[in-house]
């Protein structure tokens, strides 16, 4: 092998060694752990694949500071950056577990709801609760509460989607967020899946 090619080929085999050890669990490591909580990232995961194989266009409604809200029908939609926000309602993170107590409710028509509160004392935890109403193994409607703050930045959001067998269908986020020195923003954003 000519010195480039050997430098270039150990470049490769360290950088994937180094890029390996940072990623999710190889098919050949260990079982990787059940989640402990609702999977909200693997259903958001299965929803992106699901609007973007069908080309799911949806229709949004935004409102900021107040003003009246607009709407718009947006055809082509990046699934994946839409519902990025989403994915903040992650509760099963390695360094989340056993940061929220579970309480579950039986409701009318076979539903049940299962509530994940973020115990006392809990600092890397921004979401407040997730509330889960499923029927069976499947989710129905999936809802956080997230609170943000710190020295120089302060927010809070509700979240909420639900989905009607199995797919998405509507998803909206009302949020405050407030720097310091500078007023509150209040904001709202719906999708109405088409």
């Amino acid at each position: 092998m000519a010195p480039l090619h050997r430098a270039s080929w150990w470049a490769w085999v360290a950088s994937a060694l180094l890029l390996g050890g940072c990623g999710d669990a190889s098919p050949a490591a260990p079982a990787a752990r059940r989640p402990l909580y609702f999977d909200v990232k693997g259903l958001l995961t299965q929803q992106v694949e699901q609007l973007a194989r069908r080309r799911a266009a949806v229709t949004k409604r935004v409102s900021l500071r107040g003003n009246a809200p607009e709407t718009v029908r947006v055809p082509a939609v990046k699934w994946a950056d839409e519902l990025q926000i989403f994915f903040q309602a992650d509760i099963n993170k390695a360094a989340l577990r056993g940061a929220y107590a579970v309480d579950s409710v039986a409701l009318p028509g076979g539903l049940l709801r299962r509530t994940y509160t973020r115990l006392p004392g809990q600092p890397n935890a921004p979401v407040a609760r997730l509330t889960v109403v499923q029927q069976g193994a499947v989710a129905q409607e999936v809802s956080a509460t997230i609170v943000q703050n710190n020295p120089l930045f302060s927010a809070q959001k509700q979240l909420r989607f639900q989905l009607q067998n199995g797919q998405l269908r509507h998803y909206e986020v009302v949020g405050t967020q407030k720097l310091v020195l500078f007023d509150t923003l209040r904001y709202a954003a719906a999708g109405q899946v088409e």
